[in-house]
């Protein structure tokens, strides 16, 4: 596969900023990239006449999360024709958070923008992200209106008012790929299983600036969505992580404490009732409630321990549960 004439960069020396390893980046774009051969052309043109507008040296991160359909040689003669393309090849499909990883790892920009590469984000919102980056830390995009069909756009609309709910930011789109984040942002958040989509709240739970911007959103026009019905009830269970991550990952007593209190205190009246029966001489052994009783107390004192071991190791591991934005050191002589 080749790459169409109108997507080479031209070869003029003043075409584009040559990076060299020891000069700084301003802007990194990340772009997860999985069976997406058909689109890549198109994007990478776009993105180059987006770069064109903006007074940033800038640099491409393209990560191939075990693509099979051709990206992956594409990708590899986008880097061998542009000196800002990086490409990053894994050697099978490790998910949309392993890629962002990747790619934040390899970013040299103090800027850094992601979008998706399958042409529904549009690399023309790159100069109002960065605008609205000069009051936040994270700017995440809104697709307003989503061009989607509504076998996608109901889960997320649950999804997402699940998220404000429980989380408290209120944000309509969380899991939206077009992103533009200053560099410490990904620095202080690590993102492993499917975290991307809760980059935000993780970002909102350090004490970032996060803010909205509506954008724009295409329909798909080449290949087919990843999305399917498995990824709305991970999403759950990865929701139910962020919670304990950002609540209560440094106190889990307080989290398993609550459900043993609540199991001891009611397993210890179901019990003191039936002592007291027992005692006004009625036989107790074969009532359920009796077994009922005893389970409720056994689950609390478990739920109290499983907190106290998790107590004793969130001590004993090394972490850091703040973020500095500013650091003002006064020297005395």
């Amino acid at each position: 596969m080749t790459v169409p004439a109108a997507t080479r960069p031209s070869t003029q020396p003043d075409r584009h900023w040559q990076p060299k390893p020891s000069e700084p980046v301003d802007l990194s774009i990340v772009i997860p990239v999985y069976d997406e051969a058909e689109s890549l052309p198109e994007l990478y043109r776009a993105l180059c006449e987006t770069l064109a507008t903006l007074p940033l040296r800038a640099e491409l991160v393209f990560v191939d999360d075990g693509s099979s359909d051709g990206s992956t040689r594409l990708l590899y003669e986008l880097f061998l024709s542009d000196p800002r393309v990086q490409v990053i090849e894994f050697r099978r499909n490790f998910g949309k958070s392993a890629a962002l990883a990747a790619g934040f790892r390899a970013a040299r920009g103090r800027i850094i923008v992601t979008l998706d590469a399958d042409l529904q984000d549009d690399p023309r919102e790159i100069p109002r992200l960065l605008d609205a980056l000069e009051r936040a830390d994270l700017v995440t995009g809104w697709k307003a209106p989503r061009r989607d069909p509504w076998t996608k756009r109901l889960p997320s609309w649950v999804f997402n008012a699940l998220v404000r709910v429980l989380t408290g930011i209120r944000l309509h789109d969380v899991n939206c790929g077009l992103k533009a984040y200053r560099a410490e942002v990904v620095r202080e958040i690590p993102l492993y299983g499917e975290l991307h989509r809760f980059i935000p709240v993780l970002a909102h739970a350090r004490g970032f600036r996060v803010v909205e911007l509506p954008v724009t959103h295409h329909p798909r026009r080449y290949g087919r969505s990843k999305f399917g019905p498995a990824r709305f009830f991970r999403g759950l269970f990865d929701l139910l992580t962020v919670l304990f991550l950002t609540q209560y990952s440094p106190r889990p007593l307080h989290l398993f404490g609550w459900f043993g209190l609540a199991a001891l205190g009611v397993g210890t009246i179901i019990n003191g009732y039936l002592a007291l029966q027992w005692f006004l001489g009625h036989p107790i052994g074969h009532r359920p409630l009796l077994t009922l009783g005893v389970l409720l107390m056994t689950l609390g004192a478990q739920f109290f321990l499983t907190g106290l071991l998790a107590e004793l190791i969130a001590h004993s591991a090394p972490r850091q549960d703040y973020s500095i934005r500013h650091h003002y050191r006064h020297d005395h002589e």
